[in-house]
């Protein structure tokens, strides 16, 4: 079986990977693989620069070592990777419908948007959030 090496991994995969790491607490890993020069990211609670955001990154890490991450889509369309996922802070909690957008320059996270929905106890739609 032939090992994907960076290059032959897509996108998708490498922003995946990303979220994977941060949500298992492995931040500094995440950051030091993935995020380029220059990064800056949309999330209105933190300031736009790498740092800010990595800081509260390991914070919610240490507070919420249990959280778990389940990708439900990922999407790639040139530089942009969106990913649709279900984040819970704690095994028992019902978690939030997260999207991800990442814009890459070569295999470089260098710009982040993030938007999130609580999941409700209760919901008149029958599809569901996934």
């Amino acid at each position: 079986m032939e090992q994907k090496t960076k290059a032959t991994i897509s996108l998708k995969e490498l922003a995946v990977s990303f979220l994977q790491l941060v949500t298992s607490g492995r931040v500094d890993e995440a950051y030091d693989r993935y995020i380029g020069p220059g990064f800056s990211h949309h999330n209105p609670y933190f300031r736009g620069d790498a740092d800010s955001l990595k800081a509260a990154m390991k914070e919610n890490a240490a507070v919420t070592p249990n959280k778990t991450f389940e990708v439900k889509h990922a999407i790639e369309e040139g530089e942009i990777v969106v990913v649709h996922s279900h984040i819970k802070q704690k095994p028992e909690d019902l978690g939030a419908a997260v999207v991800h957008i990442f814009r890459f320059n070569e295999e470089q996270i260098i710009e982040m948007w993030d938007l999130g929905q609580p999941i409700p106890e209760n919901s008149p739609n029958e599809n569901g959030m996934f």
